[in-house]
């Protein structure tokens, strides 16, 4: 992938979505497909080389500062497919020389035994989908390594690269604040820099969903939940790796620069099956998603370039919820004069005044407004409050 100097303009993410997986976890409700023929890398390859090339066309004057492998499981790909793919990207996009490449990958060992092939072909981050640290609760999870697996897998992606995160699922069936505890300050021993922490929510249309309704799966109730979450502030940021967004923990400078592109509102292409993308064509903000179903997909960028089959210019109110929406998750929080500049309108200082006093928002010295801990668990009203 070729590289050029960060230009002086916003952040430009790639995201490209490889859609496949070895089994589908229970509780999993994200675009991700099993299929037990050989995939034909190749053909998906030259497909995602003409989506690529058309999201260029419309981004032409872009320098891409990130871009970020996920799925679906991206390193079941080779590694020659991963480099084809940047390779693609660098022949049609200005790329930053600090350019930000990660890949998400699955903890087992033979994945892992692919990690220097990744680097080689130009990825310097990798997030691994560890989710536990014990095997009976990986079992439950419906996940294919063990416990010790995904250990050796984090000291190989360490050996690989200068940059690793890997993610955790808490509030799981009969775990308690000092198990969870016990538990992610045995994962920051060996996390460098980056945690990706996420309770565990039941979706709908998931296994999880159908034995969560017939009682067979209990998960911890508002108040456990609540407990959970605060062990994991407490913990991270004892050990350094204070929350800077709502289920993400970083050293100071370590943040995935990546998603910091969606919550920060900057734009972003999306390529391959179900990917989103966020673009400013002349002069307007267009949401684009793209064909989930992978054959689909590849058939429709076969016939038309592109697998494009939603864009929707979004209006400047459209454009201020999502950015508060999005920027609100962040620790630093929002500027409230970028919301005024997107909308046309100022937010309610007396429901901002409401809400301070009731200790889920506050705004600092440069004006700056901001959830605080006591109003992350309660984040999406506190958003529907101020957007109303």
């Amino acid at each position: 992938m070729s590289a050029e100097h960060l230009s002086n303009t916003s952040p430009f993410g790639v995201y490209v979505h490889w859609p496949f997986c070895l089994s589908k976890c229970p509780y999993c409700d994200f675009n991700s497909h099993v299929r037990h023929a050989a995939i034909d890398e190749e053909r998906y390859v030259a497909a995602f080389t003409r989506e690529i090339a058309h999201s260029a066309s419309l981004t032409f004057d872009r320098t891409v500062s990130t871009v970020f492998l996920g799925g679906g499981t991206p390193s079941l790909m080779k590694p020659q497919t991963v480099g084809a793919i940047l390779d693609a990207i660098g022949k049609h996009w200005n790329v930053a020389r600090d350019v930000e490449v990660t890949l998400e990958a699955n903890p087992t060992s033979v994945e892992a035994e692919r990690f220097h092939g990744y680097r080689a072909a130009g990825v310097n981050r990798v997030s691994l989908g560890v989710q536990a640290l014990d095997d009976a609760s990986l079992k439950a999870l419906g996940r294919l390594h063990t416990a010790q697996e995904a250990l050796d897998a984090v000291a190989i992606a360490r050996s690989a690269f200068d940059r690793y995160s890997f993610d955790l699922i808490y509030a799981r069936p009969d775990q308690t604040p000092q198990m969870w505890a016990d538990e992610l300050t045995q994962a920051i021993d060996y996390a460098a820099e980056h945690l990706s922490l996420y309770q565990l929510t039941i979706e709908p249309e998931t296994p999880f969903f159908g034995l969560h309704a017939a009682g067979k799966l209990v998960i911890p109730d508002e108040a456990n939940a609540r407990a959970l979450y605060d062990v994991t502030q407490e913990v991270c940021a004892k050990r350094g790796l204070p929350s800077y967004e709502i289920s993400n923990h970083a050293r100071p400078g370590a943040e995935c620069r990546h998603n910091l592109i969606y919550w920060r509102g900057d734009e972003y292409a999306g390529i391959g099956p179900g990917a989103h993308a966020r673009l400013d064509v002349d002069g307007e903000r267009h949401a684009l998603v793209t064909e989930k179903r992978p054959e689909a997909w590849l058939m429709r960028v076969e016939a038309n370039g592109h697998g494009i089959v939603g864009d929707e210019t979004l209006n400047s109110e459209q454009r201020a919820d999502e950015f508060l929406l999005m920027g609100l998750r962040l620790a630093e929080g929002i500027d409230p004069q970028r919301y005024q500049t997107l909308s046309g309108r100022a937010l309610d200082p007396d429901r901002i005044a409401l809400l301070r006093d009731e200790g889920v928002i506050a705004t600092d010295a440069s004006g700056r407004l901001r959830v605080t801990q006591d109003g992350f668990p309660v984040l999406d009203a506190v958003v529907a409050d101020l957007a109303a």
